[in-house]
């Protein structure tokens, strides 16, 4: 069967709860709803005495003419039945409405829990975890979750009338009370026999269902790229194959939670059995009333309908604590960047210093070892090298994104651990080279940097990258819809949008993954005409790919394998002779304007 639930391993930060861990984690949310969750209990107590006095009334009417052939007190229950009936109906509206609002606080508290801690997990985190499992917690199992508290509450229901209406057969005839009860506790360890086994399979149910997620939103994220590539076929069958797996496992979780139901209705059919034929002796040696023993029969359906539905309700209840214990586990994850304090720092300078930083995404590959780099508040530093010598993770570093193994970062010699993150990371301006734009206007993405900003500061800052021209070339202006992920503009616009977010946010401290490295030359010119703007006054950490970012930049740091090799202005770079000039030869000099003027003279 392992081939079954391959691909289907916990996640790392999953963990087990015990099912009393799990009941006293839920109780925390369930706490604030105590008012709602005690009406809806009075409601349920209600409903159940009202419920439990129906068959009673019904046996006194059936003694009522074939003992004392009475009419009137016939017609006297029947009238009653109607009373009770209709008290029973809104006693039930009562609960219904009670535990509908608490079960959705309640949900509503632990989706946005969820939701919170997805937002403070750092980018390590979505490093190695699939973005469409991570969603599946959030709404699937949330949802699951809302569901098994709804059974929870019917199922407390049909209990309490249970308990109510023993309580009237106990008085009627212990006997035939003790035969009804026999067989109870056989049929509740058949049902919780199951907890072990219902448990492993819906929490792979659970993870197939999160991981067909993650392929169906990976595939719709990545659509593009595939058709580029003519991959529809084997995206196809890739999840042919787990959409099959999917079924087999949830088939395999039905058969498993339907095996029970034959167990069940055969011990209930025996304790029929055994109280017809006990009753139809007490009736006939008038121990009980013929009343009576219909009371008993009437209280089978009454009695084993929960008991057995505890089958039912626990497959349900397994799903929802399988649910909760990925839930939980997702708010429990720890977070890599752990902050050992919160300065808030009232100005921010922006000198960056590095001392003996060691830094791996992975224990045994080490990124930076022992690196060291100190940058003056103000100045322009290019970081250069090949792929994978660190650049990237610089950048990410001072950003806080990862947390980093040994050695001290420090921002204007504060250690960057101490700092309140929220409040650093707002004089933090972040620019990538492929910028992500939110669905709504260029007004709105330029907006979400400072969301007190008012229209002025954002035509302001608009305009002030490439003199404001590129917005005369929006079909709507800033009110021009971007689409989603910003495919209704063009990269270079996308890029000009992403620059005047960060200047409307004015940090200190600028960091830029080459904003000009995958654009055409003309939109070059006004980015770079918008980075002038954007560099001046602050300190800026420019992963570099373009020639004109390097020979802007107060200082070269050249990189290979986490190391500085070289560092200096482009011109005495270029004059040592070293990586840099030979980065320059191989990279950079074509895109020269001398290179160019050349390739357009040449015939």
């Amino acid at each position: 069967m392992g081939f079954l639930f391959d691909g289907l391993d916990a996640e790392s930060y999953d963990r087990s709860y015990t099912d009393w861990q799990l009941v006293r984690r839920i109780a925390g949310y369930i706490r604030p709803q105590s008012r709602r969750i005690a009406i809806a209990a009075v409601a349920v107590l209600l409903t159940a005495s009202l419920d439990a006095l129906l068959p009673v009334i019904i046996g006194r009417g059936i003694d009522a003419v074939a003992i004392e052939g009475s009419g009137a007190t016939l017609a006297a229950s029947a009238a009653l039945l109607v009373v009770l009936g209709s008290l029973s109906w809104i006693a039930n509206a009562l609960r219904q409405s009670a535990s509908a609002r608490a079960i959705g606080d309640v949900v509503l508290q632990l989706r946005q829990d969820a939701f919170q801690a997805v937002t403070a997990h750092d980018l390590s985190f979505y490093d190695r975890f699939a973005t469409g499992k991570i969603v599946s917690r959030v709404t699937s199992d949330t949802q699951t979750f809302a569901q098994v508290m709804t059974l929870t509450m019917d199922l407390v229901s049909r209990l309490m009338l249970v308990v109510v209406l023993l309580g009237y057969l106990f008085w009627v005839s212990w006997q035939l009370s003790l035969v009804l009860l026999a067989l109870a506790p056989l049929i509740v360890a058949a049902a919780l026999g199951f907890r072990h086994v219902a448990r492993n399979m819906v929490t792979y149910a659970r993870r197939m269902n999160a991981a067909l997620s993650a392929t169906v939103q990976e595939t719709v994220s990545g659509i593009r790229v595939a058709k580029t590539f003519r991959q529809e076929p084997a995206i196809y069958a890739h999840f042919a194959h787990e959409n099959a797996q999917a079924r087999e496992v949830n088939l395999r979780t039905r058969v498993v939670f339907a095996s029970i139901f034959p167990l069940l209705g055969m011990l209930a059919g025996v304790g029929t059995a055994a109280l017809a034929y006990r009753g139809a002796i007490d009736v006939r040696g008038q121990a009980i009333t013929p009343g009576e023993w219909y009371l008993f029969i009437q209280g089978l359906g009454l009695f084993w309908f929960p008991l057995t539905s505890i089958a039912s309700f626990w497959s349900q209840f397994q799903q929802g604590l399988a649910a909760g214990e990925r839930i939980f586990a997702l708010i429990d994850a720890e977070p890599q960047v752990r902050q050992s304090g919160a300065v808030a720092l009232p100005h921010i300078s922006g000198r960056v210093t590095f001392t003996d930083v060691d830094f791996a995404y992975k224990p045994a590959e080490p990124v930076l070892q022992q690196f060291s780099l100190d940058i003056a508040a103000g100045e322009t530093i290019a970081l250069v090298g090949h792929t994978g010598s660190g650049k990237s993770s610089i950048a990410r570093l001072i950003a806080r994104f990862y947390e980093f193994q040994g050695g001290r970062i420090a921002i204007d010699g504060h250690d960057i651990r101490d700092l309140d993150l929220e409040a650093f990371r707002a004089r933090l301006g972040i620019v990538t080279q492929t910028p992500f734009l939110f669905d709504g206007t260029v007004r709105e993405n330029i907006r979400y940097g400072r969301r007190d900003a008012d229209d002025a500061a954002i035509e302001r800052v608009a305009r002030g990258v490439g003199g404001g021209d590129w917005i005369e070339s929006l079909p709507d202006g800033l009110e021009t819809r971007v689409g989603e992920r910003g495919a209704a503009l063009s990269l270079g616009q996308r890029q000009l949008v992403a620059l005047a977010r960060v200047l409307l946010q004015d940090p200190a401290i600028l960091i830029m993954d080459e904003a000009t490295a995958s654009i055409d030359p003309l939109t070059e010119t006004l980015i770079q005409e918008g980075l002038d703007t954007l560099l001046a006054g602050r300190t800026a950490i420019v992963i570099a790919h373009r020639l004109s970012t390097v020979r802007h930049a107060d200082r070269i740091i050249v990189l290979r394998r986490g190391t500085i090799i070289e560092q200096g202005d482009h011109e005495a770079l270029l004059a040592a002779g070293g990586h840099y000039a030979e980065l320059y030869t191989t990279y950079f000099r074509h895109q020269s304007l001398e290179a160019i003027e050349a390739a357009a003279e040449a015939p």
